[in-house]
């Protein structure tokens, strides 16, 4: 099963689960996955940016994406492969790929800063990987600090047909969206499918303007496949009703530096993971930012039952 540009719906971005004392835990793997597949989920990525995926080594990676993909037969997986070089980057791709992956999800490095160095990047990215392989253009500037434009987009789009995804991140970027299908109507790109990241923070109006979901992560991934099932079936105002009411919990995950601690402890209150914790260096929960959260559910909760919780 490969990757195409008519990919659409939520590909839910997992966290890679870990006992308290840092070893992988398979058997939260195999939970993630089965309320990936009974909530809709269209496709799973594995080792994205909140992964912690340069917290692993090259064979945990590989342990990490084989099993997803042995659990989820039936759904694309994508696996992100970013790496400081081409050659380790290579060597996870033909592994992961090998294994049974969709395609791949490739980051620019920070170090990037014209047009032609973005294009000769993934131009030299796909020479490496070779151009059978999917990717997915992951545009982050908030993090990565390389600014995309349309344009630029445009270029790697028509010079390289193994792209087959855009996971759209910036911020703001709702004029991009529009931008991108806007080429595409006047013939000058390709069609590629757009899927949305920064957990969703823009989900609501990204769809409307020509998205074709969501690639983030979110503890709540089952309203991510809501909204953008009723923004598809034109229930405009019940997606935005949904979405309104998690609104402050997404935000409050969205924080940086600690939006994976929050991520993982709204998980394991689900009993989705069997521990909230991240593999070292990682910043800690603290008991008040535990309450915060708990105060959210308790409030989302009058809205969504699925936020009504036993106690942690």
């Amino acid at each position: 099963m490969r990757l195409t540009s008519d990919a659409r719906g939520v590909y839910p971005i997992a966290p890679t689960p870990f006992f308290d004392d840092g070893r992988i835990d398979t058997a939260s793997i195999d939970r993630l996955v089965d309320f990936y597949l009974a909530i809709g989920s269209t496709g799973i990525t594995v080792l994205g940016q909140l992964g912690e995926a340069p917290k692993l080594t090259h064979a945990e990676s590989v342990d990490v994406a084989t099993r997803m993909i042995q659990c989820a037969p039936q759904l694309p997986v994508i696996v992100g492969v970013s790496a400081p070089g081409f050659a380790p980057m290579r060597e996870l791709t033909l592994e992961v790929m090998a294994a049974g992956a969709a395609g791949v999800m490739i980051a620019p490095p920070n170090t990037l800063r014209t047009d032609d160095q973005i294009v000769a990047y993934y131009r030299q990215a796909v020479q490496a990987l070779g151009d059978d392989v999917p990717f997915v253009l992951q545009d982050y500037p908030l993090t990565f600090s390389v600014q995309m434009t349309p344009g630029v987009i445009r270029r790697i789009v028509q010079e390289l047909p193994s792209c087959a995804m855009l996971k759209h991140e910036d911020w703001p970027g709702l004029e991009k969206i529009s931008a991108l299908r806007g080429f595409e109507r006047d013939g000058s790109m390709r069609h590629i499918a757009i899927l949305c990241g920064n957990n969703g923070l823009f989900l609501d109006y990204e769809m409307a303007r020509g998205a074709d979901g969501a690639n983030t992560g979110y503890a709540f991934p089952d309203m991510l496949c809501d909204v953008v099932r009723l923004a598809s079936t034109g229930e405009r105002e019940a997606a935005h009703d949904l979405f309104d009411a998690h609104l402050p919990l997404l935000r409050y995950e969205q924080q940086p530096g600690v939006g994976l601690a929050v991520r993982k402890y709204l998980l394991m209150r689900r009993g989705l993971l069997g521990s909230s914790a991240l593999r070292q260096p990682a910043p800690a929960l603290t008991p008040t930012a535990r309450a915060e959260v708990d105060h959210l559910l308790t409030r989302l909760a009058r809205f969504d039952e699925r936020a009504r919780l036993a106690p942690a």
